[in-house]
Order: C-alpha cells, then sequence, then structure tokens
C-alpha cells in the first residue's frame, strides 16, 4: 500500500504539521484527521526513488564499480578491516 502525505489545514488556511497514512489507492482521501478531527488535505510530494548510487541499485558488482571509481571499500573481519576492493593496505588491524 502507498504512503500519502496529509497536513492539517489551519483556521488562517496556512499549513500545519504533516503526517503520513497507508492507505489503498483506490480509498478516498482523508478530510479530516484520524485522531484529532481537524482538517487535513493531501500534499503531493517527491516520490523516493532508488538513484544510481542507492545501495538498492548498486547491489551485485560495488566492489568493481567502486575500485572503476578509485574508491576503497573494507569489510570487518573481527578485529580487522579487511580490503574487498580499490588500492591500500589488505589489513588495517587493530579496530
Amino acid at each position: 500500500m502507498p504512503t500519502y502525505e496529509y497536513e492539517i489545514i489551519n483556521k488562517d488556511g496556512s499549513p500545519g504539521e504533516r503526517f503520513d497514512v497507508f492507505q489503498k489507492m483506490s480509498d478516498a482521501p482523508l478530510t479530516k484527521h484520524p485522531e484529532t478531527g481537524k482538517p487535513v488535505r493531501r500534499v503531493i510530494s517527491a516520490p523516493h526513488i532508488a538513484g544510481k548510487f542507492s545501495p538498492l541499485t548498486m547491489g551485485k558488482g560495488l566492489d568493481k564499480k567502486l575500485d572503476r571509481l578509485g574508491m576503497t571499500k573494507y569489510s570487518r573481519e573481527g578485529g580487522d578491516a579487511i580490503r574487498k576492493s580499490g588500492k591500500g593496505p589488505d589489513v588495517i588491524s587493530g579496530l
């Protein structure tokens, strides 16, 4: 179910506190706050989309991408950091 953002409409018509509600796409928009009964309106906001460097899109091949970009990746194993990609020492001990 999508998350919709709403804001309370103050008595002077100005926007008030914002809150999120999980609703079906087929549900009608809320007109009143579910707890306080104050008037509300649905707010149009930017969607959350995974970008080029998002962990959702990096997945497989991350080490190759980091190496190509000149970055180094270490992974903690016990008390040491082991290099997984890039340049630098193979192990950094005592972390």
